[in-house]
């Protein structure tokens, strides 16, 4: 049987939960556990194109507001779940803007994309760069769905 993973993604718009006024979490598990060797990597919906494209910025990101307060979005993951953190000196309780209402996209990799210098070789692809990403893998965007 063939556990590979096929690039895959899928969107959510989380529900954060208060650690603290300056941190929300936000956690959900994978509907089928990731094979071991599997790399998640989330982009956050910073915008939009003149075209309406979106915008996707690779998590860890750091967004500076007008005051030049950091807001950082950050996340982890396992083979069963991954989790969003947003941290901040500002108080976010008080900027609900920060936490509320994003777009996030989780792309699931396989890690082994092949060749026998894997190891020491450079990445394949710009992971920083959403578009080529979902090429280099062939994740067709039309068949991406929001997770509930």
């Amino acid at each position: 049987m063939d556990h590979d993973t096929i690039g895959t993604a899928f969107d959510i718009t989380p529900t954060f939960t208060k650690t603290n006024d300056n941190l929300y979490q936000y956690s959900d598990a994978f509907t089928n556990e990731l094979v071991q060797s599997d790399v998640v990597l989330i982009y956050l919906q910073t915008g939009l194109t003149n075209n309406n494209a979106p915008i996707w910025r690779l998590l860890p990101y750091t967004f500076f507001t007008n005051n030049n307060v950091a807001v950082d979005y950050s996340f982890d993951f396992s083979k069963f779940d991954i989790g969003i953190n947003v941290n901040s000196s500002l108080n976010l309780t008080a900027n609900p803007t920060y936490y509320t209402n994003k777009r996030f996209r989780v792309v699931i990799l396989p890690a082994n994309t092949g060749g026998k210098n894997s190891k020491t070789a450079a990445a394949p692809v710009d992971y920083n760069d959403y578009y080529s990403v979902i090429k280099y893998y062939n994740i067709d965007e039309s068949k991406i769905k929001t997770k509930n």
